[in-house]
């Protein structure tokens, strides 16, 4: 998967398009005008740009993703760990619980995926 990097109020941009697709570009500028204040002409370039790094297609009127937000996020989750943690999931988990007890429910669970997605 291609790295994405969004800034904070295209992320929010792009959460009005994943609630709402496929929305038609129309509707997406009056959207974008309630809950963003925008211009139509600021949304067609946020759209545009977006369109051009791989995340959203606009075709005959109708924007809707090529990635979903799922996958947006679960990049997200991967590159920080890579950057932050050198790409060391128990670094991040250590850090991430910080001396706190998990509960008997989220051990088991976090053993389970660990489980699921150990290399054979």
């Amino acid at each position: 998967m291609n790295y994405y990097k969004l800034a904070e109020i295209e992320e929010k941009f792009a959460e009005i398009i994943w609630q709402k697709e496929p929305i038609g570009s129309g509707d997406l500028v009056k959207l974008c005008e309630k809950e963003l204040n925008w211009k139509k002409s600021t949304t067609y370039t946020v759209l545009k740009k977006l369109c051009e790094k791989g995340i959203f297609q606009n075709e005959n009127a109708l924007v809707s993703s090529l990635i979903t937000r799922d996958e947006y996020y679960a990049n997200q989750s991967i590159r920080f760990v890579e950057d932050t943690f050198g790409g060391s999931l128990p670094k991040f988990l250590t850090a991430f619980i910080g001396g706190k007890k998990l509960s008997k429910h989220q051990a088991e669970e976090l053993k389970r995926l660990i489980d699921e997605h150990k290399e054979v």
